[in-house]
């Protein structure tokens, strides 16, 4: 069978919250791609967020949520810490 080699040079890790011990990973080839899935995701969480609260989410307490979504995402290249 063959098998197709991914070079991959981008880790992302991206916890649901800071106690997640089994967190989201991806590997990405490209660091474009790779920003290009956090952005995403974490618009997807914040999105998912406010649908979800009770009460109504100010644009002040829409910045914080996504602020610490940001803060959850760790990305890797080449054995170093990105971002």
């Amino acid at each position: 069978m063959d098998c197709i080699k991914f070079d991959s040079k981008y880790k992302v890790t991206y916890p649901i919250n800071e106690m997640d011990t089994k967190p989201t990973i991806k590997f990405f080839a490209f660091e474009y791609e790779a920003l290009d899935w956090i952005h995403e995701e974490v618009e997807r969480r914040v999105d998912h967020t406010i649908q979800h609260s009770p009460y109504s989410v100010s644009e002040e307490e829409r910045k914080q949520i996504e602020e610490y979504e940001y803060y959850l995402v760790k990305m890797w290249g080449l054995n170093n810490e990105i971002k």
